[in-house]
């Protein structure tokens, strides 16, 4: 029964990218498996061609720091240069703190759907396991947003309209900006939106029974490093609005929606604006789908276009 819970851990969050290096015996996989997930995970950090909406156009590997994986990439409407400053969705994409590209799968729908309604859309990569552990790479999230803003009117942006967005590792990435922006030191973003983040409450996280090996890769052993890695932690009373998407289907390691609730009633009494979001999604999905038309995406961006007018 153990092993066929941990072969089910690690197929459901293997091909997601997200938790791409949960722990599974060697037994229990098959050489044949292991291969795959590894083809998987090299895969998801390699960068792909992104389709772009008709007359958009992109700005590939802007510097942030002296690292070749502190690069952005910036996307523009096609009449970005025509209009009042644009607003700025910033995304950071997943993958267990320790694989994926800003090109991955699902950047298309997010800019044919978010470009044509006068936004900009930025993703970016930052350092992974093992050079770079999780605070720092919310470090280097902070200073890519930094950078942006820093340089903002040369692209027509508005650095007092940005919303942080991010998926799994990358949503955790942002919650954690969210819920401490003394993180950033030039910019001060509307607000988040995490996609089903791959960690809140990071020292329950860690507390479970049964913690896949990516959580220990990430977290360590330290209560001290998961308090200062952690948003609900770190929440305070200057954090940032956020909208909390969960997948009320995952269960492992824990039920994302019950973390997000927990998080979502911290805020309340810190009188920061918190909603969650439950959807009947896998956490790939959470992430793919949104940008398509469905009432998700729809109430996604009812929250942006709120946040930034």
């Amino acid at each position: 029964m153990k092993t066929a819970m941990a072969i089910g851990l690690w197929l459901s969050l293997a091909t997601t990218h997200a938790f791409a290096q949960a722990s599974v015996p060697a037994d229990a996989t098959g050489g044949g498996l292991r291969a795959r997930l590894e083809q998987m995970r090299e895969a998801s950090r390699q960068q792909r061609a992104v389709a772009l909406p008709a007359g958009a156009r992109a700005l590939r590997d802007v510097a942030y720091g002296a690292d070749a994986a502190q690069r952005f990439d910036l996307y523009l409407p096609a009449d970005a240069g025509k209009s009042r400053p644009l607003p700025v969705i910033f995304y950071v994409h997943g993958g267990g703190w320790a694989n994926g590209d800003k090109t991955n799968p699902g950047i298309e729908n997010k800019l044919a759907f978010w470009l044509p309604k006068g936004y900009a859309l930025v993703s970016a990569d930052y350092r992974m396991l093992p050079e770079a552990k999780p605070l720092e790479q919310a470090r280097d999230i902070a200073a890519a947003v930094d950078c942006l803003a820093a340089h903002a009117p040369q692209w027509n942006l508005d650095p007092a309209r940005i919303v942080l967005m991010g998926h799994s590792a990358g949503a955790h990435l942002v919650a954690l900006l969210g819920a401490d922006p003394r993180l950033l030191r030039v910019a001060r973003p509307r607000g988040v939106v995490s996609l089903d983040s791959g960690a809140i409450d990071v020292a329950r996280l860690m507390s479970q029974r049964f913690v896949p090996q990516l959580f220990k890769d990430a977290f360590g052993n330290d209560p001290a490093y998961w308090a200062q890695a952690s948003p609900f932690d770190r929440l305070g009373k200057d954090a940032l609005p956020m909208l909390l998407v969960c997948s009320s289907s995952r269960r492992v390691p824990m039920p994302p929606c019950d973390e997000a609730r927990a998080f979502a009633r911290k805020a309340q009494g810190a009188g920061v604006p918190m909603q969650v979001l439950p959807e009947a999604l896998n956490h790939m999905q959470i992430n793919r789908d949104l940008g398509l038309s469905s009432d998700y995406t729809a109430a996604v961006s009812d929250y942006i276009d709120v946040l930034v007018r």
